[in-house]
C-alpha cells in the first residue's frame, strides 16, 4: 500500500474513532422526546452556535448555561443538557469552538480529540467570557425562561463556570465540576458550588486555599468531594465502558445534588460552608490557589 493510501486510512480511522467515542451518549440523545435545536448567537463580529434543549413543563423555568469540557461540544455534553432538561430546566450549551475548527467549522469539524483539546486550550479567555455573556443574555430573554440562570461547567468548563462568577453580577449560581478556581474572588456575587473527585489531587489541591480565600472575601463556596471517583466522573459514570464503580456512584450523587440546588433557585445564600465529603474520612491535600489547566 502506498504512503498516500496509508495516510488516508489513518485519517479515516482517527475520524471514525472521534465519531464513535461517545456513541452511547448520542444514542441516548437521539432517543429523547424533548425539543432540541441549534441557534446562532451574535455578538460583535462573532457568530456563536448553541445547542438548546427544552423541558416538557407548563411553567417558566430557570435556564442552565452548560459549559462543555475541553473536548468541545461533543455528544456527552449534549446528552447531559438533555438530562438536565428532563429534570425540568431549559439548557443552553454554547459551542465555544464555533468558527474555530477546520475551514471555520465548530466542535464537530475536528478530526481528533488531540486537535480539539489543543483548540479549546488555546481559546482567548476574553472571547470565552463574551461567548458566555451572549449565551446568558439569550437565556434570560427566552419566553419560557423565568429570567434566572446558572452556569454548570465540567472540567475545563468547570473552571470557566467559576471564572464567569467573577464577571457576571446577575448569575444566580455557579456549579463547578472538577474545574480550577480563578486567581481572584473579590468580584464574585453568586454562590459557588463545587463537585470534586476524590482521586483528582491536581484539582483537589486547590480546594483548601479556595475555601479560605472565599471565606475571607465573604463569598459562598460549598465544595463536595466524591470519594473514589476520578476526574471526569460525570461522563465516566454514564459510560457503559466505565470500570470504576465509584464514578457511577459519584455521578448519581452529584446529579441529585445539582438538581436539588437548581430546585432551590433563586434562593440567596451568604454563608460559607466548610468542605465535606461523601465519606467520613477526609484526606489532607497540598494547598494550591493558582489556576491550573484542566483536561
Amino acid at each position: 500500500m502506498c504512503r498516500k493510501s496509508l495516510s488516508l486510512l489513518a485519517l479515516l480511522l482517527v475520524t471514525s474513532l472521534a465519531a464513535t467515542a461517545q456513541q452511547w451518549a448520542k444514542e441516548r440523545l437521539d432517543a429523547s422526546p424533548r425539543h432540541r435545536e441549534y441557534v446562532t448567537l451574535k455578538h460583535g463580529d462573532r457568530s456563536l452556535q448553541a445547542f438548546v434543549v427544552y423541558p416538557e413543563v407548563s411553567k417558566k423555568v430557570p435556564v442552565v448555561v452548560l459549559i462543555h469540557e475541553i473536548f468541545g461540544l461533543a455528544d456527552w455534553p449534549k446528552e447531559m443538557a438533555d438530562s438536565l432538561a428532563a429534570a425540568g430546566y431549559i439548557v443552553v450549551a454554547p459551542d465555544l469552538l464555533s468558527g474555530m475548527g477546520p475551514n471555520g467549522g465548530n466542535s464537530d469539524s475536528f478530526t481528533s480529540m488531540d486537535a480539539t483539546t489543543k483548540a479549546v486550550s488555546g481559546l482567548n479567555p476574553d472571547q470565552v467570557l463574551a461567548d458566555l455573556d451572549a449565551a446568558a443574555d439569550y437565556a434570560k430573554k427566552l419566553p419560557a425562561s423565568n429570567g434566572t440562570f446558572v452556569t454548570v461547567g465540567f472540567c475545563w468548563g468547570g473552571g470557566k463556570s467559576f471564572a464567569f462568577a467573577t464577571h457576571r453580577k446577575d448569575l444566580a449560581a455557579a456549579m463547578v465540576f472538577y474545574g480550577p478556581p480563578p486567581s481572584d474572588f473579590s468580584t464574585i456575587t453568586a454562590p459557588v458550588y463545587g463537585f470534586y473527585a476524590g482521586n483528582d489531587a491536581r484539582i483537589d489541591a486547590t480546594i483548601p486555599d479556595t475555601t479560605g480565600a472565599m471565606k475571607a472575601a465573604g463569598k459562598k463556596y460549598d465544595p463536595v468531594t466524591y470519594d473514589g471517583a476520578g476526574h471526569g466522573f460525570m461522563r465516566a459514570g454514564e459510560d457503559p465502558g466505565n470500570t470504576n464503580p465509584a464514578n457511577k456512584t459519584a455521578r448519581d450523587q452529584a446529579f441529585a445534588r445539582l438538581t436539588s440546588l437548581l430546585k432551590s433557585l433563586p434562593a440567596a445564600h451568604s454563608s460559607v460552608a466548610a468542605p465535606r465529603t461523601t465519606t467520613a474520612s477526609n484526606r489532607s491535600k497540598q494547598s494550591m490557589l493558582k489556576s491550573v489547566p484542566c483536561h
